[in-house]
């Protein structure tokens, strides 16, 4: 499979985002996950793609720029449906399944279809989880940086404690994501960027 470069993926993104801001605050996240995820892998021995990692790191939002409206607004209300607007997106563009699920696959730390029935999730009732360390990884990175407003480091525990809400199981496949890749240090993302930490 030959990978989009990074100012490949730049383009696509300056291509589908409907606005200056938009871009900068969808790319900007996703060049934070790609940061994150790059740290996380250097300090793995674990076998994977560090080119596939940092892909899929900053296409996996691409997805959020369908969901503003043409005043410039994002549609909070119907964000879950961001992971397979970009699996659409990809599809569309030509990409390979192995780079759409990047998108589709890392919404919280994965999305059962019992969720999307319990919850009655606006999207197609499936299994969204991450399979391969790739995915996995990637889902893990962008646990570390939220899109509020202002955007919001978070740390391992601060995560911990806000997907708690959604049950017990959830804070066991984090605490596994955690266990097998460990923590990210945000100092130096921190100050780069200038957000601030949860």
């Amino acid at each position: 499979m030959i990978l989009p470069t990074v100012n490949e993926v730049r383009a696509l993104h300056e291509r589908y985002a409907p606005s200056h801001e938009a871009l900068d605050f969808v790319f900007t996240h996703c060049e934070i996950v790609c940061g994150i995820a790059e740290q996380l892998v250097a300090q793995t021995d674990l076998p994977l793609d560090a080119d596939l990692v940092r892909v899929g790191a900053l296409l996996h939002d691409i997805g959020v720029y369908r969901l503003y409206d043409q005043a410039g607004r994002l549609d909070h209300r119907n964000y879950i449906r961001h992971g397979v607007l970009g699996h659409e997106i990809l599809q569309e563009e030509g990409f390979p399944e192995r780079l759409r699920r990047f998108c589709s696959c890392h919404t919280g730390v994965g999305l059962t279809r019992h969720d999307i029935r319990e919850q009655k999730l606006a999207i197609p009732e499936a299994d969204y989880l991450a399979e391969t360390i790739e995915e996995q990884l990637v889902m893990y990175a962008d646990k570390f940086h939220s899109k509020t407003t202002p955007p919001t480091f978070l740390t391992a525990d601060s995560y911990a404690a806000h997907v708690e809400k959604f049950g017990a199981d959830k804070v066991h496949a984090f605490d596994l994501l955690r266990a097998r890749f460990g923590e990210p240090d945000l100092t130096s993302a921190r100050a780069r960027y200038g957000h601030a930490q949860a």
